[in-house]
This record gives C-alpha cells, structure tokens and sequence, in this order.
C-alpha cells in the first residue's frame, strides 16, 4: 500500500488558504453580474465609515498599539486620502495637536506623548501631517531638530539606527530617508555610505533583507530599493535579479507574498507591486526594456482579456475605441491617442489579478481590509491593501500624472483611487504641496 506524503506545516497552511480563495473565485464565477459587480465594488461609505469611527475613537482593544499611534493617524489618513475624502476641520486640528505633542524636543517623533523618537513612528507622522496638507500641519514640523535627529540616527558603517542605541536596518534608512527627501534636509552627511550598506543587504535571490545575511523580504526590499532611488545610486543594485525576485512573489491566489514559500498577505500588494511598477517605470525611462527578458514585458493590452469583468457584459462605454480615442477617457482630458499610448506599459505583474484578490479576498463587507480569508480586518492591512490597489490600478502607466483607461481597473471605474507617490507613499496631490511648501521654506 502506497503511504500518503507526509505535509509539512507550510504546505498545510497553504492548501488551506487556496481552499478559502478557490472558494470565493468559484462563488464570483456561479454568481449573476449583479452580484459580481456589488462583490467588487470597493463600497466607499463603508470604507469610510470604518475609517472615521477608528479616527475618532479607537476601542481599548488598541492598547496594545500605544507605541504606535502616529501608524494609526497615517495608515488612516492615508487610507481616507486615496479613496478621495479628509477629515473635517476638528479632526485635522486634533490630530496635528496630538502628533505635535509626540514631537521630541531634539526631533523626531515618538509612538506617543512623551514616547522615545523612533524613525518609524517619525515617518508616520510626517506622511500623516503632509496627508493632511496646509500650512498648520507642515509648519508644525521642525526640519532643523528633525535634520539634528536624523543625524544622530546615522551610523558610522553607512546605515541608520531606529532609535538612540536601537537596532540598524533597511526598514531605519528608509524612514530616514523618505523624511529628509519630502522635507528638503538630505545633505552628503546623511547618505554617506548608505548605498554601500543597502548593498550589502541584497541576496543570492535577488530580493533585499533587513541587514546583510537575512533573507529577502517583500517590506524590506521596498524600502531598499525607494532609498536606492531617493539617493540616486540605484544602479549599484542587481536590478534585473531583483525584479525577478518580486515579480515571483505574486502566487496562484494572484495575491503577492512577502517571502519565499510564505503565504500571501494583502498588505503586500504594496510592499511587491510598488517595487515592481517603480523598476518598470526606471527601466521605461532609461530605455533598458529589452523584448528578449523573461520578466519586463514589452505586451500589449491582451493582458487585460483574460479577466472577465462584468462591467464588461452589457456596456458599451468601455470600448477598446473610446479608450484610444483622442479627447476624454472617463472626464479625465487625454493627448493625442499616440502620445497617450506611449505612456503606457504592460505591468510584469498580474495587475487585474492583484485587484480580484484584493476585492474579493482582503475586502470585508463592513468596510476595511484584511490579510486573507479568515483573518480580522485592521487599519494596517486597510491602509496598504488600498496603496496597492492604487499601484495595480495606476500599473499600466509610466507615469502618474496619466488616468488609467476603464479596463485598468477591475469593477466599476467609480473604484479608482488616488495615484500615489511610490516612494512615500503618500497622494500625489499631498506630496506636490509638501515638496512645493518645504522647498520654499529651504
């Protein structure tokens, strides 16, 4: 008699999530297209609602997150900012007060009042004070202590240190750095050496560890490869291995993994689509896309045919010739229609995919995102669930200033997001004030 294999743990956990999600596709595929379209629709007052309540007033279930509370004001700001909306007057004011007073008195911002400065809480903050945009929030940001900060943060081997003492690795050069380039303080001193030690970080895969020796991890090459680019030397790094590392990581459930042989996890549509998208546009733009690589496609827009959307069923407004008619796509004003297809690209991802995940797997029906099925939903997972959703949606373009054609976005084109900045993380329009008001203040 022939033994059964014997799973390992992993294997089990896997089989089990292909289960769930087979099982929600299978559900979307027998439905009718009324409910196809509810089941992908992103359901904004929802959305907004979950986000508002937990703005306000967060449960005493949340203690546990008291070191972390400028994360809850900018995965929420965030979150509320790319479906289009802020918060009222009041709010705005409570939130600059309250991270004003998580403001050190030598710089940088701690996980609360009177909290230890740490660069990732210090990162929060400033995309949650430029989320909210306006002269009293930027102004509340003291760039000479926050540069003093950053400083005293920078370590002699080239790296960053999170806090006074604390631990040096990518995710540290990567808060560092986001917030000296949005504030206008990066200077020689705090890129010395930086490169050299994101260097070190890369792997025999091709992705980027937390610090040299750990293994390639979806959050950490994001942050080594937007530091790569923030200081210019992202050349140095094995790129061509490095996407094909990230583009891997998209699994048969289309949602992305963080590491090898991991299970996939909403929040790393982010984490993964944005690297991808960020090296695609790089390669766009210094003419390095070849048509005989295995990863970086060159394709057309067949890509999208084989995803059946039901807006698609019995609606003629989505028509291959509007969207390359000269004019409007969707009220957004368009160029000629052979300039608008040169700023186009075939994602070396799953965009569609990405999104069917997201929308049918990570969404729950009372708003908020969650890592899988059977998970609870939280603004983190909320916050970069819709980030990369705005990434798969904006994937087709090399650039974002340019509005995806209806067939880039899954469902109803009512659930486009705003275009984010890939390398803070931030909307667009937030991250055009700030870099316009920060250089004015230089």
């Amino acid at each position: 008699m022939e033994e059964l294999p014997i799973l390992t743990v992993s294997q089990r956990e896997q089989f089990l999530v292909e289960n769930d999600v087979f099982g929600i596709f299978g559900y979307f595929e027998a439905s009718d297209v009324s409910t196809q379209r509810y089941m992908l629709e992103i359901q904004r007052d929802k959305q907004l609602d979950y986000l508002m309540k937990g703005f306000r007033q967060l449960g005493r279930e949340f203690s546990s997150l008291d070191a972390n509370r400028p994360w809850l004001c900018y995965w929420i700001l965030h979150s509320i900012a790319l479906l289009g909306e802020s918060v009222d007057d009041e709010l705005e004011n409570n939130a600059i007060e309250f991270l004003g007073r998580c403001q050190g008195s030598d710089g940088g911002y701690g996980g609360g009042p009177g909290q230890l400065p740490h660069l990732a809480t210090t990162y929060a903050a400033v995309n949650a004070l430029v989320t909210i945009g306006g002269d009293k929030a930027l102004s509340s940001i003291n760039r000479e202590k926050m540069s003093c900060f950053l400083r005293r943060m920078k370590d002699r081997s080239g790296g960053f240190r999170m806090h006074d003492m604390g631990e040096m690795d990518v995710r540290a050069c990567y808060t560092a750095i986001s917030v000296a380039s949005i504030l206008n303080i990066m200077d020689d001193e705090l890129t010395r050496g930086l490169g050299e030690y994101i260097l070190s970080c890369q792997t025999y895969e091709g992705g980027i560890g937390g610090e040299p020796g750990s293994e390639a991890h979806g959050g950490n090459t994001y942050c080594g490869l937007a530091t790569m680019i923030l200081i210019n030397e992202v050349d140095s790094l094995n790129l061509d291995s490095l996407m094909n590392w990230a583009v891997h990581r998209q699994g048969v459930e289309m949602g992305f993994q963080g590491r090898t042989n991991k299970l996939v996890d909403g929040c790393y549509t982010f984490w993964q689509a944005a690297p991808c998208v960020l090296l695609q546009r790089f390669y766009s733009a210094h003419d390095l896309v070849h048509h005989g690589s295995s990863h970086i496609s060159q394709g057309t827009d067949k890509d999208h045919e084989d995803h059946h959307d039901p807006e698609d069923s019995d609606d003629d407004d989505d028509s291959d010739e509007e969207d390359s008619d000269e004019g409007s796509v969707n009220g957004h004003g368009v160029h000629h229609t052979s300039t608008y297809i040169n700023r186009r690209m075939q994602p070396v991802f799953d965009s569609l995919g990405l999104q069917r995940y997201v929308l049918l797997c990570s969404k729950m029906p009372d708003g908020g995102f969650r890592d899988k099925p059977r998970k609870p939903r939280d603004f983190y997972h909320t916050c970069y669930c819709l980030s990369g959703l705005s990434v798969a949606q904006h994937a087709w373009l090399k650039d974002e200033d340019t509005p995806p054609l209806t067939r880039d976005v899954l469902g109803s084109y009512s659930n486009l997001l705003e275009p984010v900045d890939l390398l803070h993380n931030v909307v667009i329009d937030r991250y055009n004030e700030a870099i316009e008001y920060f250089f004015k203040a230089a």
